[in-house]
């Protein structure tokens, strides 16, 4: 005699709930877990709410789980970065994060890496026009390309680039992150012409646009399905950012009555802008880039390169991710930039420690991390 039809609806739902429970256990204890890196702060540190006290709701990654010979498995195979990495770390800042305890949080700490001493309202402001889920991910808009593994290739403006013949392999990549002075033209078989990403700072855009506009860098890449990632140095991002999508000029401060359609064109709309988190950039700063500047008379200005923000970014969204143009052990053999027409010596900059990034690329390389080009 079979059982009544609701009895056995009760032990189909008991199964069920017993094979979802044991997924979710597989799940949690597969993830990466939050460490303390060298120097990190003593409070806080045994969840993501060790930086400034965020919580881990992120939506800027999107790594596969089936992804063969992923980054998040070489991360998770590898001793000394399985505690450095968080993939679960707020990697993009967007309104729906702005609340008094962010505020109180980040303006302890300054620019990059806060918001002390900057203008509250304009940072308001800023963040409630980046409303939607699209300002909380990284690939939103990219979301019709489904693939099992994420390739991404992150170009540099190093002189190791200048003859590789390497545009074809970027190009191959899912998505190509550009950064400061990407002068393509002219240069595709080196460096391909594909871009989905470019990353700046305004300061390091406007010196792009001025230095090397003799090479053919007068304006920053423009299209319909190129991302703008903003890296908040200074209070001219925060304004720069605002205007671009109002499609106003800036109001004040060092770009006052600025355009933001001549560097970033016609369009306003919020989707085509991101701004990454400054949690994040201090996520790398103190678990990646934790350089002996810190503790010199360049403490104040000391910041990660824009190359190595955008090289973290692409390691915290992508599953497999290709350096191209980075400092390399060898890098006195090749000129400042791919598009020097004259041998020039790479310069080093009080404000990055590129001797430090050029120690982590390479080991994140030899981890199988990241693949960086190198000749």
């Amino acid at each position: 005699m079979k059982p009544p039809r609701h009895y056995r609806l009760w032990w189909r739902l008991l199964l069920l709930s017993a094979i979802c429970s044991g997924i979710l256990l597989i799940v949690y204890s597969s993830a990466p877990k939050w460490h303390a890196g060298p120097g990190a702060p003593a409070r806080n540190t045994t969840s993501p709410r060790g930086l400034f006290g965020l919580k881990a709701l992120v939506f800027g990654t999107r790594k596969s789980q089936t992804c063969q010979r992923s980054l998040r498995q070489a991360i998770q195979r590898h001793e000394h970065f399985s505690h450095q990495f968080n993939l679960s770390v707020p990697m993009l800042l967007w309104g729906g994060l702005l609340s008094p305890t962010l505020w109180d949080r980040l303006s302890q700490h300054r620019a990059p890496y806060g918001w002390q001493g900057l203008s509250r309202q304009a940072i308001t402001s800023t963040l409630q026009l980046l409303n939607s889920s699209e300002s909380a991910e990284l690939l939103a808009a990219f979301k019709k390309r489904p693939r099992s593994c994420i390739r991404c290739a992150v170009v540099g403006n190093g002189g190791i680039l200048n003859g590789s013949r390497q545009g074809r392999n970027i190009d191959a990549h899912d998505y190509v992150f550009r950064l400061n002075g990407a002068v393509i033209e002219g240069f595709e078989k080196d460096v391909g012409s594909k871009i989905s990403f470019y990353g700046f700072t305004v300061n390091t855009m406007k010196n792009s646009l001025i230095t090397y506009s003799r090479l053919g860098f007068t304006s920053i890449p423009q299209g319909q399905d190129l991302r703008y990632i903003f890296i908040p140095s200074d209070m001219r991002d925060y304004l720069m950012l605002r205007s671009a999508i109002l499609g106003v000029p800036v109001p004040e401060g060092r770009d006052k009555a600025d355009r933001p359609d001549i560097y970033f064109g016609p369009e306003t709309s919020a989707r085509k802008f991101k701004l990454l988190h400054p949690a994040f950039i201090s996520y790398v700063k103190e678990r990646f880039l934790k350089s002996q500047l810190i503790n010199t008379q360049f403490s104040n200005i000391y910041m990660p390169s824009t190359g190595a923000i955008m090289l973290m970014t692409a390691l915290h969204t992508c599953d497999k991710v290709s350096a191209y143009g980075f400092i390399t052990h060898n890098y006195w053999k090749y000129s400042d930039h791919y598009y020097d027409r004259k041998k020039q010596p790479l310069k080093f900059y009080a404000n990055h420690d590129l001797l430090l990034e050029a120690s982590l690329w390479r080991d994140l390389h030899k981890a199988g991390i990241l693949w960086l080009y190198q000749r």
